[in-house]
């Protein structure tokens, strides 16, 4: 069988000297493993469009048991992504999320369209990452199937308050008051806000928020807990930012410090 569809490539791996193994999220058929042979060679015209993080319009074959990648055509090389480490090894995460809970053999517009509108917006400066991040990370939850009820305080039904505790393992919320003993996140309004705008919002207004540093922490707590939680693994690129975002902080603070 022969079809062709748009994707993103959310993992490459190199086979010989010649040969790429990628994994590509494709607007059609999820996330498709393929072969790509010659992709590793500079002259060949596979090599731009099989990179990682590229967008590209492919040409697929399967066969009872594999797939292989023909023609591949580049539609979009996030070039000033790849000049950034930080946003790069955010992006890298992405992918991890992205293979976990991506479909495979189903259509995936949304998760594509989603992944594609965040790697835009980093690329371009237009939004930082603490804020695509959370953004990325639940509105891919839901799309998997696990939305959190954010509605009210599971015990009494309040709205708001002051203080709300986001509660990871169950996805739900308590209020301050019926707060009992038990893993949880404490937010503030406003992050109460934005944890909400990450699930309800329409797709068009997903990122359009503002929030201060303090809020931006609580939510990425939230959410990151909440991964955790439902997918029951650690990721390992999520922690590998942080420690890149950690070190280029430590360093550009010890710039400043000597200048």
């Amino acid at each position: 069988m022969k079809f062709q569809t748009d994707g993103l490539v959310i993992k490459e791996q190199n086979i010989g000297e010649n040969d790429r193994l990628i994994w590509v999220l494709t607007r059609t058929h999820g996330v498709v493993r393929a072969f790509a042979r010659g992709a590793k060679k500079l002259k060949s015209g596979k090599c731009a469009p099989t990179s990682l993080l590229a967008y590209s319009r492919f040409t697929f074959y399967k066969t009872r048991e594999s797939y292989s990648a023909g023609d591949a055509i580049s539609l979009r090389v996030f070039s000033k992504l790849r000049g950034d480490v930080k946003k790069m090894c955010l992006a890298q995460y992405f992918c991890e999320l992205a293979l976990t809970v991506c479909p495979q053999e189903q259509p995936a517009e949304p998760f594509l369209r989603l992944f594609l509108n965040a790697v835009y917006l980093l690329s371009e400066g237009k939004r930082g990452e603490w804020l695509v991040k959370p953004c990325v990370e639940m509105r891919f939850a839901c799309m998997a199937g696990y939305m959190p009820d954010l509605l009210m305080c599971r015990s009494c039904g309040a709205y708001t308050a002051t203080t709300m505790y986001f509660l990871p393992r169950t996805g739900t919320l308590e209020c301050d008051g019926c707060h009992s003993r038990g893993e949880a996140v404490l937010l503030g309004e406003a992050a109460l806000t934005a944890l909400r705008h990450t699930v309800y919002a329409d797709d068009d207004k997903l990122f359009s928020f503002s929030l201060s540093d303090e809020g931006l922490a609580q939510l990425n707590r939230a959410t990151e807990a909440y991964l955790r939680q439902r997918f029951e693994k650690d990721f390992a690129t999520l922690q590998f930012y942080k420690t890149i975002s950690q070190s280029i902080g430590n360093n550009h603070e010890q710039t400043l410090q000597n200048s």
